[in-house]
């Protein structure tokens, strides 16, 4: 069955992109319980690139596929999974990146959506927080995706967000989706 490719955030609205959200069917990976059968010899790279022994996977359709069937475990790791077999895969930080980002409405009333580098929508809210840690390098928001797999959302979507928290009177700044508030500061 061939996936469909990802559509233009830019033509949607929210209200759209939580309907294809909510449409959106993955596998039971939850329910799925095989025994461990070893290494994928697959790693997600910090910027989302999935690489199969050391090269990057190519197909985007692939990596896609592969993204609906990604579990994090209880002790943190990643596994790839199917109702029968169970793989490790390596994951450098979070295993999407939000790459971009549509806003409605202002303040109490805002909400926003995201596509991830795997072409799934997301929309931010009491299910799917935002949350942002200080990094090294400045602060790392994330976007929980589902099943404790997140994403980390794109540099330029950040600032998009800094903006929209900064133009706000929230103290401390943040950002509302959905209801829900996203504090920029980490405690």
């Amino acid at each position: 069955m061939p996936m469909e490719p990802p559509p233009d955030l830019a033509s949607l609205s929210l209200a759209d992109i939580a309907r294809a959200a909510a449409e959106h069917r993955l596998p039971p990976v939850e329910r799925w319980h095989p025994t461990h059968c070893g290494d994928s010899e697959m790693r997600i790279a910090r910027d989302g690139t999935w690489y199969h022994q050391g090269s990057p996977i190519g197909r985007v359709e692939m990596v896609r596929l592969f993204s609906t069937i990604l579990r994090r475990e209880p002790d943190g790791s990643f596994v790839l999974v199917t109702p029968v077999e169970k793989l490790d895969i390596a994951v450098e930080d979070a295993p999407f990146v939000a790459v971009e980002m549509k806003a409605e409405g202002d303040g109490r009333d805002g909400r926003l959506a995201f596509r991830l580098n795997t072409g799934e929508l997301v929309a931010a809210g009491p299910a799917h927080p935002l949350r942002f840690d200080q990094g090294e390098d400045g602060p790392r928001p994330y976007l929980h995706v589902r099943g404790g797999l997140e994403a980390l959302v794109a540099r330029s979507v950040y600032y998009e967000i800094a903006e929209r928290a900064l133009i706000g009177d929230d103290e401390p700044p943040g950002v509302w989706s959905d209801g829900a508030f996203f504090a920029l500061a980490t405690a």
